[in-house]
C-alpha cells in the first residue's frame, strides 16, 4: 500500500495566503487566440543565482526551438510564495512549471525523499553520471499520476557546514551546536544523529540568526557565503560535503496533456540543454564564491575525514527505504551509476 501523504495534509492551504491579484494574474488560459502557448514558471531564487541563469536559458531555448510559439513568464524571487506554496499551485494548474529543491516535492511523490539523504554520491562525477542516467530519467517520468513530471534537474553543489568561528572536523564538534537546516526530515535527522541541534529557519533569516547567536552555523554550498553575505558573520567553512541535493524543474501534468507532441519535445529538449549549460555556470560560480569569501576573511577547511560522519548517519537511509515508496528506486539508479552501468 502506498505510504504517500495526502496532498492537502502535507501541503496545507499555503496558496490561500497569496494575494488575490497574484492568483488572478496567473490563472488565465494557456493558449492565446492565435494558438500560441502561454506558460508560467515559478521559483524562489534571486535574479543573480546561478540556477536563475539556467532558467533564463531554458526560457530562451524554448522560445527559439518553438519559433516563438511557446512563451514562458517567470515569477522569481519567491513572489508567488514558498516552495511549498508554489508546488500547491502547480498541482492546481495555477502555475505550469516550478523549480524547487527535490525533497520539497516529496509530499506528492515520496521517492523524492531520497534526494535529501546523506552521502549518496562519491563525488561530483558520480553525481552527474547518476542524475543524467536513463534510470533517473525513468524515475523523473514516473510521477505523472502524482500530477507532475520532472523535465530536468540542476545541481546545487555539495552541502557542507559553515559556522561563526569553529571548524566542524569531527561529529563531536557539533555537540551543543544549533545548526540551521531546511525543512526536510532527512536534514533534521542528519544533524541530530551527528550530535547537534537542528533548527528549521527560513533562508532569509540565516544571516541574522548567525549574527545574534540564534544558530551557531548552517549548511549549504559556498555561494551562500557571498550571494547572501553569510561570510560576513560565518568565518569557517568545513568541507564535510554530507549531501548533494539537486533542484528539479517540474511540469504540471494537467498542462502537459494540453500540449501537442512537438511542444512537449521542445520543452523536454530545452530543459536538458539548460542543465548542460548550468554545469559550467555552477562550476564558475563556486570558483568565484570561494575567491570572494576568502577576501571576506572566510577560512576553508578541506582536509576532513568524512567517514565518522558517514557512519553516524548511515542508519537514515534504510529508515527512509522502509518508510517511503520510491526511495529504493532512486538509490538503485545511484548505485548503478556508481558501477558505471
Amino acid at each position: 500500500m502506498t505510504r504517500r501523504m495526502t496532498r492537502r495534509s502535507a501541503l496545507g492551504l499555503g496558496a490561500a495566503a497569496l494575494s488575490a491579484a497574484a492568483l488572478a494574474g496567473c490563472s488565465s488560459g494557456k493558449f492565446t487566440k492565435d494558438g500560441k502557448v502561454k506558460l508560467r514558471l515559478a521559483h524562489t531564487l534571486g535574479d543573480k543565482h546561478p540556477t536563475s541563469k539556467a532558467l533564463e536559458i531554458f526560457v530562451d531555448e524554448v522560445n527559439k526551438r518553438s519559433n516563438g510559439d511557446i512563451g514562458i513568464e517567470v515569477f522569481g524571487n519567491g513572489v508567488l510564495g514558498s516552495e511549498t506554496e508554489m508546488i500547491e499551485q502547480l498541482s492546481r494548474g495555477v502555475v505550469d512549471i516550478v523549480r524547487c529543491a527535490a525533497p520539497s516535492i516529496a509530499p506528492y511523490s515520496s521517492g523524492y525523499n531520497a534526494f535529501g539523504l546523506p552521502f549518496l554520491f562519491d563525488d561530483e562525477e558520480h553525481y552527474y553520471r547518476a542524475m543524467d542516467s536513463g534510470d533517473m530519467r525513468t524515475f523523473f517520468d514516473s510521477s505523472t499520476e502524482d500530477g507532475f513530471r520532472t523535465l530536468t534537474y540542476y545541481t546545487s553543489g555539495a552541502r557542507s557546514f559553515y559556522t561563526v568561528d569553529k571548524a566542524i572536523e569531527t561529529p563531536d564538534d557539533l555537540r551543543g551546536f544549533k545548526i540551521r537546516v531546511q525543512n526536510f526530515r532527512s536534514q533534521t535527522e542528519l544533524i541530530s544523529k551527528l550530535g547537534g541541534t537542528p533548527l528549521i529557519l527560513p533562508f532569509g533569516e540565516i544571516y541574522t540568526g548567525l549574527q545574534t547567536g540564534l544558530v551557531d552555523g548552517a549548511e549549504s554550498n559556498e555561494t551562500a557565503l557571498t550571494d547572501s553575505a553569510h561570510g560576513e558573520v560565518a568565518k569557517v567553512f568545513t568541507y564535510t560535503e554530507h549531501t548533494m541535493i539537486p533542484d528539479v524543474l517540474s511540469f504540471s501534468e494537467a498542462t502537459w496533456k494540453l500540449l501537442d507532441a512537438d511542444h512537449q519535445k521542445v520543452l523536454s529538449e530545452a530543459a536538458v540543454a539548460s542543465t548542460e549549460q548550468h554545469k559550467t555556470i555552477w562550476s564558475e560560480a563556486i570558483t568565484t564564491a570561494i575567491t570572494d569569501a576568502e577576501a571576506m576573511g572566510v577560512t576553508f577547511v578541506k582536509d576532513v575525514d568524512r567517514e565518522p560522519f558517514r557512519e553516524l548517519t548511515s542508519g537514515i537511509v534504510p529508515e527512509f527505504v522502509d518508510k517511503y515508496d520510491g526511495v529504493s528506486t532512486v538509490l538503485d539508479a545511484i548505485e548503478h551509476a556508481r558501477k558505471g552501468a
